[in-house]
C-alpha cells in the first residue's frame, strides 16, 4: 500500500511540472566582439618614443 501511495504522489508531482504546456524556446542574442584596429596605435607610439629620445638627446 505504501508503494502505491508513493507512486501516486510521484505521478502527481511529475504531472504538475508540465502543467503550463509547451513554451517556445527563447534564443539569446549572439555576442559579437567588435574588431579593433591596432595599426594606428602601433605606429604612433614608436614615433612619439623616437621624438622623446631625440628631444632628450638634443639637450
Amino acid at each position: 500500500m505504501k508503494k502505491l501511495a508513493l507512486a501516486a504522489a510521484l505521478t502527481v508531482a511529475a504531472s504538475t511540472a508540465f502543467a503550463g504546456g509547451m513554451v517556445e524556446p527563447v534564443m539569446e542574442p549572439e555576442v559579437v566582439a567588435a574588431a579593433t584596429s591596432s595599426s594606428a596605435g602601433g605606429i604612433i607610439v614608436p614615433l612619439l618614443l623616437l621624438l622623446v629620445i631625440a628631444a632628450a638627446a638634443s639637450n
